[in-house]
């Protein structure tokens, strides 16, 4: 299990800058400059109509804690700061250790679960050996119906896919969606939905040093009407070694950005094609900051251009 936050000395790059730069002050933070009470963007699942808040959860590594008390109530904290902040999806997996079993700890917790749109994944050969791990997934979460299956990494996804059909079905899940990240897989993810039509959502890599998926599978998404979840928004935390002690640039401040969590989720959020993006977080400050970037206004294409531009100077 790896730790990060206030669990490790790991990752402490982001709270010394936010200590010390843009005129910031502490790493606890707030809620965001006025932010708090505004709601936030929401997009439309194309094969619906349904909206969904723009700032979705992960939950990789960082709620892979079900072992610890002290930490599941932590985490439990974190989850209810973003549903009170109007966070919607919870992305989750069983190959994520013990996360869904620390989200179900949590959400025994809270007394309101707010818009929770409850997504996990499928990951494993075999028939069989799938809706057994989905039914496990349930027990975890202490739920009798997802909101989103997805086949992560694509393994063995046909497969997999005619038992989601059935279960969409039957109603054990409201949609379908396959998985990639780390810019892998990127043909094969391309001929899969260009060949099958159930896929309701994908799910990709794409920031701001990440940009591949802008080539093809972004607006293959969009033609085949299917809602596309951003995963790894910060790159696992290299973004912001990339601007350790860095200030945000002036204009920043015209797309209503205040920290740097910010910056980058609003540039990938700005995206006409993508649905939400997934930040994870072990903090309740830093849940607060990725939340402030749901609101207010999102780059235009010139911006998103500079936002580019700035990037490679670094």
């Amino acid at each position: 299990m790896v730790m990060h936050g206030k669990d490790s000395p790991l990752r402490l790059s982001r709270r010394r800058f936010l200590q010390g730069a843009a005129g910031l002050v502490g790493a606890l933070s707030l809620p965001v400059m006025g932010q708090s009470q505004s709601k936030l963007i929401e997009r439309p699942i194309p094969v619906s109509g349904e909206t969904i808040p723009i700032l979705g959860m992960g939950t990789w590594q960082t709620f892979d804690v079900a072992a610890y008390p002290e930490m599941v109530l932590r985490r439990t904290e974190v989850l209810r700061t973003f549903l009170e902040r109007g966070g919607g999806m919870v992305d989750s997996s069983p190959m994520y250790g013990s996360s869904e079993e620390t989200l179900g700890l949590c959400l025994e917790r809270l007394s309101d679960r707010g818009s929770l749109f409850t997504a996990t994944k499928v990951w494993t050969p075999m028939r069989w050996l799938g809706i057994q791990q989905m039914k496990q997934s349930m027990q975890l979460w202490g739920d009798d119906r997802f909101d989103l299956m997805q086949i992560h990494n694509m393994l063995d996804w046909e497969t997999h896919l005619e038992t989601l059909k059935a279960w969409k079905a039957e109603g054990r899940i409201r949609y379908i969606g396959i998985t990639t990240s780390h810019g892998r897989r990127h043909e094969a993810m391309e001929k899969a939905l260009s060949r099958e039509a159930d896929f309701d959502f994908v799910q990709l890599t794409y920031n701001l040093l990440d940009r591949e998926a802008e080539d093809r599978l972004l607006p293959l998404a969009a033609d085949r009407g299917i809602a596309v979840i951003i995963n790894r928004p910060f790159r696992g935390g290299d973004m912001f070694d990339l601007v350790e002690e860095k200030a945000l640039p002036g204009w920043a401040a015209e797309i209503g950005c205040d920290n740097w969590a910010q910056f980058f989720l609003k540039f990938i959020l700005s995206h006409p094609h993508v649905t939400c993006a997934i930040p994870a977080t072990s903090r309740v400050d830093h849940m607060q900051e990725n939340m402030g970037a749901g609101v207010g206004p999102l780059p235009d294409p010139a911006t998103r251009r500079r936002m580019i531009d700035f990037m490679q100077t670094i």
